[in-house]
């Protein structure tokens, strides 16, 4: 019996989506391990995991350019040090758990739990096997902090390895193996069911708008969206999904009312139906979490990008963009006529669908856990 222990952070990004992906695949599929998943920042201090996570969600949603500020210095600069400090502390702590539980691989899906683990192996106090799982689209230092004591390293593209090798990273630890999400994105579904499970016409288009969650952003700009998808496009159907945001719910449901499009517009709250719904829809309309679209890459759905996060999210709209599989719409921009170049053209959407095949990694997942779990397997080879 093989133990495995899976760091996440559960504030920022899609870290907790990728570990959670990454312990159903291995519990579904190999009998012979032991699997435990453990927030780090978490464990190691709930106060202070809690003013973590409503810091950043504050930042994220009040004062944007104060969170982008943060993660530029944190990459380098003197906040970089200020965090590197800390895990060096903080791992004092996780020492305990690991020595509790003696896992014989770590896989962290947050550059913290890299970290510190990092730390721990330079130190002695751990021999096992650290696999790091990256969760957006472009590097930042903080997930290479000690990267020398980290075995595997597993990035979602090409130029991610390039960067990681030109910062002084081994190439033989580096896999493009596209970030982990859940099988069920794989699978096939009928669009007649899934339609009239939510009451959509199967013979017309289907735009899934995820409207940003909690963080609310660019309100403006979400509503103008949708009124302009309202009224540009008579037969479109749209399935938005507001998230942990009920003005924005409210927002959705009172333009509905206005409208009178209770027909074609579908306003969620929430659903565990993503899979289904990708597979059905057109493009998507989202945040560019490293998560989300990496679930509209798997499911082969060009993107329309609104309010992203400063920082990481940004970064990532930027690679988006440059690999033609989404189209940013910016703060100023003129969201109608952004939609209309979008449909003026009829190669435009089919062109970056196709981007989107050559960009995805299908069964990510399923290549992470083979990649580590099959070298426990032959434990000579580990």
């Amino acid at each position: 019996m093989k133990k495995i222990l899976i760091f996440y952070g559960s504030y920022g990004g899609g870290h907790l989506s990728a570990a959670r992906s990454i312990e159903n695949y291995i519990k579904n599929n190999y009998s012979d391990t032991e699997v435990k998943l453990v927030d780090c920042i978490e464990y190691i201090n709930k106060p202070l995991n809690k003013l973590l996570a409503d810091s950043y969600n504050e930042a994220a949603k009040k004062a944007p350019w104060a969170w982008k500020r943060a993660y530029h210095s944190s990459n380098h600069g003197l906040t970089s040090k200020v965090v590197t400090t800390s895990n060096k502390l903080f791992s004092i702590k996780l020492n305990k758990l690991l020595q509790d539980f003696m896992p014989d691989l770590i896989i962290s899906t947050h550059p913290f739990g890299t970290q510190m683990c990092g730390i721990l192996k330079k130190k002695g106090k751990i021999n096992c096997k650290l696999a790091t799982v990256l969760t957006d689209f472009h590097i930042h230092g903080q997930w290479l902090v000690f990267h020398e004591y980290c075995d595997y390293f597993f990035v979602s593209n090409n130029q991610m390895k390039s960067d990681m090798i030109d910062y002084g990273v081994s190439e033989n630890k580096i896999y493009v193996s596209g970030i982990p999400v859940s099988e069920r994105f794989q699978e096939n579904f009928s669009r007649e069911e899934i339609c009239k499970e939510f009451d959509l016409n199967p013979n017309e288009q289907i735009i899934l708008f995820f409207a940003g969650g909690e963080f609310g952003l660019g309100n403006k700009t979400t509503i103008m969206m949708l009124r302009a998808l309202i009224r540009l496009f008579s037969k479109l159907q749209v399935v938005a999904i507001s998230g942990k945001n009920p003005k924005m719910k409210a927002k959705f449901e009172k333009l509905v009312r206005n409208t009178d499009s209770y027909e074609r517009i579908k306003v969620l709250e929430f659903t565990d139906k993503v899979p289904e719904l990708m597979s059905i829809s057109s493009f998507v309309i989202t945040k560019p979490g490293g998560l989300t679209s990496t679930e509209s890459l798997t499911s082969h759905l060009p993107m329309i990008i609104i309010n992203p996060i400063p920082g990481q999210e940004e970064e990532n709209a930027e690679f988006l963009v440059e690999k033609g599989v989404a189209i940013w719409i910016k703060k100023n921009d003129n969201v109608a006529r952004a939609l209309k170049t979008l449909y003026r053209d009829p190669q435009k959407l089919p062109l970056m669908k196709e981007n989107t095949i050559a960009l995805a990694k299908p069964g990510s997942t399923k290549t992470i856990c083979e990649i580590l779990l099959e070298n426990i397997k032959n434990w000579g080879d580990f």
